[in-house]
């Protein structure tokens, strides 16, 4: 079982939302049903949303709750099939001997230099 410091470092989506109504914003960790809190500027929702997920972890592992791991890295392998032309593919394989690198490593380096 994880600590209470081991799960405050995992990357849980924050969703900060502007409250018109109160003139504030109005935080949620969508993965962690229920830990919600707001603030009067940003960077004070943003403090109290630590505050708040130390705390919402701090009451599921005291009553023996599972907290789910994030949403957005179990759902995804790391890899996807692409069709592309055999020109395309020729000249990838290229660049990537060039750099003496493997084609995956060379797609995955082109792929996130332009997401």
């Amino acid at each position: 079982m994880k600590t209470v410091e081991e799960y405050m470092k995992i990357s849980y989506r924050m969703e900060v939302i502007r409250d018109t109504l109160e003139d504030g914003y109005v935080v949620t960790f969508p993965e962690l049903k229920g830990c919600i809190t707001c603030g009067n500027s940003i960077e004070e929702a943003i403090a109290n949303a630590e505050d708040a997920k130390r705390e919402w972890i701090t009451a599921c592992l005291e009553d023996g709750i599972e907290i789910p791991e994030p949403d957005e890295l179990k759902e995804f392998s790391g890899q996807f099939k692409l069709r592309i032309p055999k020109s395309l593919h020729r000249t990838l394989a290229i660049h990537a001997r060039q750099e003496g690198i493997s084609m995956n490593q060379y797609c995955a380096h082109i792929l996130s230099k332009y997401a």
